[in-house]
């Protein structure tokens, strides 16, 4: 897929132009804005498991300040008027470095309960591509219906059924997804003191286990249908859920599927290259926002030798991002992609297809102002010699 280069900037053009009619954003337009909006708009319960980290929470606070070290050089006379931020990945030109990274909850972080139809919606409309997760409110056949042009990667948490594993693929395959994105660190959930508090996990009540309920594989290991008995249904989750896969699992993983193998949650360059060794087609470099493992590295820090030890391989990112200059400055520490979690969340909590729409296009608005002022026309103008520490 090719699509001609957008001005992002546009987006702000038509705030300010509908300002002249008296018309203001009825979205907010700043990260913390979007966090209280959510706040007044959800239950607490689902805020609570969205805004929530591991621990005391200083890794996910550490991944956002992360970015505050790094400072961009601004360069003069070069001619930014027009700018390139589209990206080559896995044969598709993408016309961003953006993207959504995987959440297992956003089904019921819409308020009619489909957030992961409203999400593939709003990835239609702006061109992002979405990581669709495993724990989604509706199947994943119906959540790629919704992608329109823009491609969409399936996010495996990888059950210890191998059969249940690759019925998952094999439907994720077939129903046109580009790319299968396998995640690491949660086999077990992390220690999270805010879920804790109100003893409330949401798929042991049923939530967001769709692609399960509809897996002949997972229907076939139930006694009785899940309509009829929700409950067992939801222990043989449990059961199944958790696989704390091992290198040798990774030549398995790499047969299930012909299509680009990502894993994510790689931090060490040693895990790096045993996994490019192993014949996987992309990392991705993520400490789960924080909301896996407390008192770890942020994610920012690592990602500079992940990129040396990917070796050309393509290196994804996420955990901290919370703006456009997040993602030029994830960029220019050597991210191919830069995935953002928490807030196109909130913006789904607070208005839907158009809240998820206005946080994606806000983001790359940003992002392509900052690098039409400080001087970097496209993508490959960003190197580590762009960037500063910020002392």
């Amino acid at each position: 897929m090719t699509k001609t280069p957008r001005p992002y900037k546009d987006y702000q053009d038509e705030i300010y132009l509908d300002g002249l009619r008296g018309v203001v954003p009825p979205f907010p337009m700043t990260y913390a804005g979007l966090e209280d909006r959510a706040r007044a708009a959800l239950p607490p319960s689902v805020v609570s498991y969205v805004a929530g980290g591991a621990g005391d929470e200083r890794t996910q606070e550490a991944n956002v300040t992360a970015f505050e070290r790094w400072g961009l050089m601004p360069r003069m006379f070069v001619g930014a008027n027009r700018r390139d931020l589209s990206v080559d990945l896995f044969g598709l030109t993408l016309p961003s470095p953006l993207f959504m990274a995987p959440i297992g909850v956003l089904g019921i972080c819409a308020q009619d309960g489909h957030g992961d139809l409203a999400t593939a919606r709003a990835a239609a409309r702006t061109g992002v591509p979405m990581i669709a997760s495993t724990l989604s409110a509706d199947p994943l056949e119906a959540v790629a219906a919704e992608f329109g042009e823009t491609p969409g990667f399936f996010q495996l948490y990888t059950p210890t059924d191998r059969e249940l594993a690759e019925s998952l693929v094999r439907r994720a395959e077939k129903s046109g997804f580009k790319a299968i994105v396998v995640t690491m660190d949660t086999w077990v959930t992390g220690w999270r003191p805010r879920d804790l508090s109100t003893a409330n996990f949401p798929q042991l009540r049923g939530h967001c286990l769709a692609n399960y309920f509809s897996d002949p594989v997972f229907r076939s290991r139930l006694a009785t249908a899940p309509e009829q008995d929700p409950q067992s249904a939801i222990l043989t989750w449990v059961r199944l859920f958790g696989n704390p896969l091992t290198w040798d699992d990774l030549p398995w993983l790499r047969s299930l599927t012909s299509l680009p193998l990502i894993v994510k949650g790689l931090c060490h360059p040693e895990d790096v290259r045993r996994a490019r060794d192993g014949g996987v087609d992309g990392v991705y470099c993520s400490n789960h926002g924080g909301r896996q493992a407390n008192g770890g590295l942020p994610a920012l820090d690592v990602l500079p030798d992940v990129v040396a030890a990917a070796d050309g391989l393509p290196v994804l990112f996420d955990s901290g991002v919370r703006s456009g200059a997040d993602v030029v400055k994830a960029v220019a520490l050597g991210a191919t992609a830069v995935g953002v979690g928490r807030p196109y969340a909130y913006g789904l909590g607070i208005g839907g297809v158009d809240g998820v729409t206005h946080v994606l296009r806000s983001l790359l608005a940003e992002a392509d102002l900052l690098m039409a002022v400080d001087g970097y026309p496209t993508l490959a103008d960003l190197t580590p010699d762009a960037l500063r520490r910020v002392l």
